[in-house]
C-alpha cells in the first residue's frame, strides 16, 4: 500500500482527534473530582492543530465546557477554518 500524502493526512487528522477526545474526557472527569486540570489554551491548541471536530463532539456528549462561549463559538469557528483549509490544499494540490 502506497502511503500518500492524503493518507497520510487522513492518519493525522484520526490521531488528533482521538488525542482531543481521550483529553476531553481526562479534563472532565478532574473537573468532577476538583482535581487539577488541563489548562484552557492546552484544549485550544489540541483543536487548532486538527482535534476541533473531536473536541466539539465530546464536549457536547460528556457536557464539559458548554457554557464557555469560548469553546461553544470558537472550536466550530476553527473546524469550519480548518474544513476550508483542507479544500484549498487538495484543490491546490502543491505535491
Amino acid at each position: 500500500m502506497k502511503l500518500t500524502v492524503e493518507i497520510i493526512i487522513l492518519i493525522y487528522f484520526v490521531f488528533i482527534n482521538i488525542v482531543a477526545v481521550a483529553v476531553t474526557v481526562y479534563d472532565k472527569k478532574k473537573a468532577v473530582v476538583h482535581s487539577w486540570r488541563v489548562k484552557e489554551s492546552t484544549l485550544l491548541i489540541i483543536s487548532a492543530i486538527g482535534g476541533s471536530l473531536g473536541m466539539y463532539i465530546t464536549m457536547k456528549t460528556v457536557r464539559h465546557k458548554t457554557k464557555k462561549k469560548k469553546f461553544m463559538i470558537g472550536i466550530p469557528l476553527i473546524f469550519i477554518l480548518q474544513v476550508l483549509l483542507i479544500c484549498a490544499v487538495m484543490y491546490i494540490k502543491p505535491w
